[in-house]
């Protein structure tokens, strides 16, 4: 089983904040057997990943959605999402990164 990711860093931008935001990074299995992912780790409670939780066939997609809920103060930010999974490479890390802002800036 192998992560083909459509892409593994995700930009938001400004991020106003206590307002969630959401992404979702799309994969395929490109690996002969089912990709499984058995767990999806974040740096901080504002960050909720879900993903696909059925064992992803060879040549068939998945996904890893991320819900960021900013707070605190307004300053840039680089989080990492760990994946831990069956696949060749069992530790994989996506990034989402971006700055904070106060709610009445455009």
């Amino acid at each position: 089983a192998e992560f083909k990711f459509e892409k593994e860093v995700h930009d938001f931008g400004k991020v106003v904040l206590n307002k969630p935001v959401v992404y979702t990074f799309n994969f395929t299995n490109t690996g002969e057997a089912p990709l499984i992912i058995s767990k999806v780790e974040t740096t901080c409670g504002c960050t909720v990943g879900e993903y696909t939780k059925t064992p992803v066939k060879s040549g068939e997609k998945g996904f890893v959605k991320v819900t960021l809920t900013p707070s605190g103060a307004p300053l840039p930010f680089n989080k990492g999402i760990t994946l831990t999974s069956n696949a060749r490479t069992p530790i994989k890390v996506l990034i989402i990164k971006g700055e904070y802002v106060e709610g009445n800036t455009k």
